[in-house]
């Protein structure tokens, strides 16, 4: 997604909003602020310009929560060991920029920070430069002001010391293959042209070297992906004031929506998924068409993204209020797995495998409970337990073969019986900490009284 700050030149910077954050730097000094003398108005006129031009220039492209400073030293991270180059392109303008919303590539934004199309990424042990398009005032037009490598200011802008226009790529690339006997890239339509530049070197692939770096989370990172949590946890409870027999699908998925917009986040993580009755047991059910009926569940599987980071967070809930005895049951078979798969959740933990967190979420899910034929359960567990999360909602970097601190992760069993058109999935967005986890999303109520309570307010 598109970062959209105050500070961003597209949609503008209110001198409003300038004034208090000045305020706000000058209180704790004491500075007293008395009403100016014209003259001095107008000094003051012209050093609010002059801060305004460096804040926008600082700012107007980078996300306000993570610092140039922290892309500079993800990119030097990459650099240490680096053995060649690593080459990116940054995804391309829309076709139709009308209609199309541009959503930089994960990989590209993690390393650069960088939200405008059509930018190119070279890095080597001992260089990294980005490229840039030229200036197009006609697109322009329709688009708002881009940055060009030509710009003045444009080393404070991108935080990299080198830029230079993209004619200039093919040329820097040739020398960059003198740096190592290794080149990496990411598939795209764009690298495939790459070819005839690399003297019969094959391409490998960078998003693990890249996955690597972001499996573990910066402290800012922690700080967005709460923000994300955040939201799609006040969305969900919007959500949730849908529930009532002869309400639609959609219904939900429009306070949600709302909810998640008011809050300045412009995007879903993922296409929500609000699934009711025979829906229920549908994993990746989106339609959202649907009039929910008296007695039935409905799987809400929805979450934000903000400031580009992303959230993934479940609850089932009865329609009317109420879960019935069976719904009950079921539900807390799966709880019950997720509180037991949340308790093994540390630093050293398996989370695949004999003995890992997947295998004790099984098995409580197959010791508990049976189907209407007497077999166990675990059979209808028919997904994954968990995975990363961050700038993707299924984010680079693999959870094995331990875990570590650092990382972020979603738990989410889930029982699904068509036969009976239950089913149930409860999901929570995990940060693995020193000795243990804190849960991102644990103020959505998820005890079946706490959820009917909800509901009934």
């Amino acid at each position: 997604m598109p970062v959209v700050t105050e500070a961003s030149p597209i949609y503008g910077l209110a001198f409003e909003s300038l004034v208090v954050r000045v305020a706000r730097l000058l209180k704790p000094a004491r500075i007293a602020l008395t009403p100016p003398r014209p003259a001095t108005m107008w000094r003051m006129s012209r050093a609010v310009a002059s801060l305004l031009t460096c804040f926008l220039a600082a700012s107007a492209l980078a996300q306000a929560a993570i610092p140039l400073s922290e892309y500079q030293q993800r990119r030097a991270k990459l650099r240490e060991d680096l053995k060649g180059a690593v080459i990116l392109f940054g995804k391309p303008a829309p076709p139709d920029v009308d209609v199309n919303r541009f959503r930089q590539e994960t990989n590209f934004y993690y390393l650069t920070g960088w939200m405008q199309p059509d930018a190119r990424l070279l890095i080597t042990h001992d260089d990294e430069i980005l490229f840039l398009p030229h200036h197009n005032p006609r697109l322009e037009t329709f688009t708002g002001k881009r940055a060009s490598a030509e710009d003045a200011d444009i080393r404070v802008v991108t935080g990299f010391a080198k830029t230079m226009p993209l004619e200039k790529f093919e040329e820097q690339v040739r020398h960059a293959l003198d740096s190592g006997p290794e080149v990496y890239g990411l598939k795209s339509p764009e690298a495939e042209k790459l070819a005839p530049l690399l003297a019969f070197r094959d391409l490998l692939p960078a998003g693990p070297l890249i996955g690597k770096l972001r499996i573990k989370k910066s402290p800012a990172e922690i700080e967005e992906l709460q923000r994300a949590a955040d939201v799609s946890v006040e969305a969900h409870l919007a959500a949730w004031k849908q529930m009532k027999p002869g309400a639609f699908e959609f219904n939900a998925q429009a306070a949600f929506t709302e909810v998640m917009m008011k809050n300045g986040c412009l995007g879903y993580a993922y296409p929500p998924i609000i699934g009711s009755g025979p829906n229920s047991t549908v994993l990746h059910y989106e339609a959202n068409s649907r009039k929910m009926d008296r007695g039935e569940v409905v799987v809400i599987d929805a979450a934000a993204e903000c400031d580009a980071y992303a959230s993934d967070i479940t609850r089932t809930i009865p329609v009317s209020g109420k879960f019935s005895d069976r719904q009950l049951e079921i539900y807390e078979i799966v709880l019950g797995a997720q509180k037991a798969a949340i308790a093994a959740v540390k630093p050293g933990a398996k989370f695949y495998g004999d003995g890992s967190i997947t295998k004790i979420a099984q098995d409580y899910i197959n010791s508990h409970g049976k189907d209407k034929h007497g077999e166990p359960l675990g059979k209808y567990f028919t997904h994954g337990l968990g995975h990363p999360v961050g700038l993707d909602v299924h984010d680079a970097g693999r959870l094995e073969p331990v875990l570590e601190e650092g990382m972020v992760l979603t738990i989410e069993p889930g029982i699904y019986i068509p036969e009976e058109s239950i089913g149930v999935r409860i999901e929570d967005v995990l940060l693995v900490t020193k000795d243990g986890a804190k849960v991102l999303s644990g103020s959505l109520p998820k005890e079946p009284g706490d959820v009917e309570r909800a509901l009934g307010q």
